[in-house]
């Protein structure tokens, strides 16, 4: 960052042992030698990641070649988007309920709104997309999938409760109704395969070259999902105990019972459909004690399970 400073800071050439001088850091450096690897690392670095860096003279009279960054190419170019196209940007960086993407998501729109777009998150408030990425797997698949490595893991069929080892070569990671899958090549059954993320069992390992795997042409990961993949269980409808004033998202989805008071709390009653069991735990659970499960038994274990693993988690 202070390299990248220091050179848009200037229209010269700045040599390099000016920029030693200047920049924080290489002064540091114990040889002239130690430093001009710090530099040749750096300026490979902004290469990389796509900083325009120029090298030239200032002068046909001088000998030294130096460095600089010119504004013109580095700074982010006119962006003209129509208001549903910024809508759609909008809606984008609401629609990632992990940590990873989020943060992802906020920084484009930061730089959306600093080149002058309007990207009104409030545009349609009648959208309310939501991925929700709660397996543990799903980064490593991604950056699989990005990397072109071929993955290994433990994987639990429905039908077996004993995980059975895969090699995929893995063309994407999907959602469909509500669930991820992870769908590739699998080389020991010499086919294209889907896998559902919430039945991976341990840790995802990748390997191989990177670059040698990529999603054949033509091929809709989607499509593929979709007429694999189980059909979704039947709506189960659960009610819940829901704190007076709180879980907004809940009530929206529920009918509403009565009103009961639980430990002296104010409260209401709601009846609310979920299709995936493992979903709706995680779900409620993440209101904390604003929410109890009366009925069913199962999901309510669910959900204490999750709480009490909620605490480990943060006493360790």
């Amino acid at each position: 960052m202070n390299l990248v400073l220091c050179l848009l800071s200037t229209r010269q050439f700045l040599g390099a042992d000016r920029i030693r001088g200047i920049v924080p850091g290489y002064a540091d450096a114990p040889t002239g030698d130690a430093f001009f690897r710090m530099f040749e690392r750096d300026k490979a670095e902004l290469r990389d990641l796509g900083i325009p860096l120029e090298t030239g003279r200032n002068s046909s009279f001088d000998g030294t070649e130096g460095y600089r960054i010119a504004r013109r190419d580095y700074e982010l170019g006119e962006i003209d988007l129509e208001p549903d196209e910024a809508a759609a940007v909008a809606l984008a960086a609401r629609l990632w309920d992990s940590h990873d993407f989020a943060d992802a998501a906020r920084r484009a729109v930061v730089k959306l709104r600093a080149a002058g777009v309007d990207v009104d998150q409030g545009t349609a408030p009648s959208v309310e997309p939501r991925v929700r990425i709660t397996e543990p797997a799903f980064a490593e698949l991604h950056a699989a999938v990005q990397a072109g490595q071929v993955v290994s893991f433990e994987h639990r069929r429905n039908s077996s409760p004993e995980p059975i080892r895969r090699v995929v070569e893995p063309w994407g990671v999907v959602s469909w109704r509500g669930r991820w899958y992870l769908v590739g090549h699998d080389r020991d059954r010499e086919a294209t395969r889907c896998f559902r993320l919430s039945r991976i069992v341990g840790p995802v390992t990748a390997s191989g070259e990177k670059g040698a795997v990529s999603r054949p042409e033509g091929v809709d990961l989607l499509s593929i999902v979709a007429h694999t993949s189980e059909p979704p269980a039947p709506a189960a409808p659960a009610v819940l105990w829901i704190a007076r004033d709180r879980a907004t998202g809940l009530r929206r989805h529920g009918r509403e019972l009565g009103e009961r008071t639980v430990d002296g709390i104010e409260g209401d009653l709601f009846e609310v459909e979920f299709n995936d069991s493992g979903t709706a735990s995680d779900w409620i659970a993440g209101y904390g004690p604003d929410v109890l499960v009366i009925e069913p038994e199962p999901l309510r274990t669910s959900v204490r399970t999750a709480l009490l693993g909620a605490i480990g988690e943060g006493t360790r």
